[in-house]
């Protein structure tokens, strides 16, 4: 979730489905759209499509269900060249709502000929994914238990139980009770933590078996090879550890145990039905160009391969069925030779909404070295201020950096935003080398010192090819 947003708190018994529910917000396409301008300068018609896209979930959600499952995401193509969001913009959206995401790249099915990868495996890719955030969240419901079960275990070593004999079990069981919580407080408030421990720790590491498989059947290989490794014995063996790391490594195995792994993976696939993301990137790279035959039939029968999983269906993993129905997919490409036009028919009609974003210019290179919570010139400050040392960027400082940028992509490939980092790290290149033996010192980039690091660079068409 967005930090500043407040999470509803969820009872300790709470399943994995009330959490999620819990934590998810119906917010309105205008907070969608406010929320990513934080992250995100201009593109407001391709923020408007995809917080409309992410309302309309909820208000399916609010439908009856007679007609719930009629209601099938509008999805999208973003078209604009490179850098200028249209990742971004997704990743983002899923963020609002933790919502399972996953970025391909529609060229990949292409690269080894007429067969590809398997476009069913971008389904069992997110639904691995979304499998790992679900458990993530489980074990931080139950990090309080699995502590507390670890804490006992460590006191244990500790402080074996007493085995009371004769008459004075009572004073016995009494007494051990009172030496076990004045341990547990001082393992708490840390004065154990130059002790060292024996523990018995798991040890199963990923066998090195080699399956192999024929092309398009990598699945296959992945499930035997999982197969294998759960048939071999669970083993632990003695380590030595500190205390504070005893601790963590035993918090991480009772959190394991704590955790229904049958609940989370039929959450996570519920979560990947109902709010699932796929953004197939280099859409125009599988777009066909002619009707000559020749490669345009290998593009050709990519989008015929995704098309049954982006028009809805059930896709067969490891875990069990998933549907497809509702999942939103968010294509995007430059579409500097290929239209969206050249798409087959089908595979247009899947994506009704298109939006065009807009190449990028220097004021907008202003807006995004400043505006955003995550602007590059803040990134680049707090890197240096590990080091005690103080950056500081002059306001002619940035708006030559912008100039600068545009220039390059003006004379060479124009790869949007990217262009800056590109800038900022042969800028500060001196600066972020000789840092650390630089600490309490300040440093104020201006205008001059921006021109004299890259003027000459610029001077030199082909060096600047070459570094910029």
């Amino acid at each position: 979730m967005i930090e500043h947003e407040e999470q509803t708190p969820v009872p300790a018994d709470a399943g994995v489905s009330a959490a999620h529910e819990a934590t998810a917000s119906p917010m309105t396409p205008r907070e969608v759209v406010s929320e990513l301008d934080r992250y995100i300068v201009g593109q407001r018609a391709a923020k408007r499509a995809v917080a409309i896209a992410l309302r309309n979930r909820w208000r399916r959600q609010q439908v009856d269900a007679d007609l719930r499952d009629e209601i099938i995401p509008k999805n999208i193509i973003m078209i604009g060249p490179t850098g200028v969001g249209k990742t971004e913009i997704s990743r983002r959206l899923a963020r609002l709502t933790s919502a399972p995401f996953i970025k391909v790249e529609a060229s990949k099915f292409t690269e080894v000929g007429y067969v590809g990868r398997d476009v069913e495996s971008i389904i069992r890719d997110l639904v691995e994914l979304c499998i790992n955030m679900v458990k993530q969240e489980e074990r931080e419901r139950v990090a309080v238990r699995a502590r507390e079960a670890a804490e006992d275990r460590l006191l244990d070593l500790l402080l074996p139980p007493v085995r009371s004999i004769g008459m004075g079990p009572a004073v016995d069981d009494e007494a051990a009770t009172g030496t076990r919580e004045k341990l547990r407080r001082k393992l708490r408030a840390g004065e154990l933590d130059t002790r060292d421990v024996e523990v018995d720790v798991a040890d199963n590491p990923v066998p090195n078996i080699e399956v192999m498989t024929p092309q398009g059947m990598e699945e296959v290989g992945f499930n035997l090879k999982e197969m294998f490794s759960n048939l071999l014995p669970k083993k632990t063996r003695k380590r030595k550890m500190s205390m504070p790391d005893a601790l963590a490594a035993l918090t991480q195995e009772e959190a394991a145990r704590l955790v229904e792994m049958d609940n989370v993976v039929r959450e996570a696939v519920r979560r990947v039905e109902s709010s699932g993301i796929v953004f197939l990137d280099e859409i125009d790279k599988i777009a066909g160009r002619s009707h000559t035959g020749g490669p345009d039939v290998s593009r050709e029968g990519v989008q015929r391969d995704l098309l049954p999983i982006v028009e809805g269906s059930t896709v067969n993993t490891k875990h069990g069925p998933v549907r497809t129905d509702h999942i939103l997919f968010v294509a995007s490409g430059a579409f500097h030779i290929a239209k969206p036009s050249d798409l087959i028919p089908e595979f247009q009609g899947r994506f009704p909404i298109r939006v065009e974003l807009e190449a990028l210019t220097q004021a907008d290179f202003v807006r995004i070295l400043t505006e955003p919570k995550t602007a590059l010139i803040r990134q680049y400050a707090a890197l240096l201020a590990t080091e005690e040392v103080s950056l500081d960027f002059a306001p002619d400082a940035v708006s030559e950096i912008a100039r600068i940028a545009a220039l390059v992509n003006e004379r060479t490939e124009n790869i949007g935003a990217r262009r800056l980092h590109t800038v900022l790290e042969r800028l500060l290149d001196k600066l972020m080398f000789d840092a650390p033996d630089m600490g309490g010192q300040s440093v104020t980039v201006t205008a001059e010192h921006v021109r004299a690091e890259l003027e000459p660079i610029l001077a030199s068409e082909d060096l600047a090819r070459f570094i910029l």
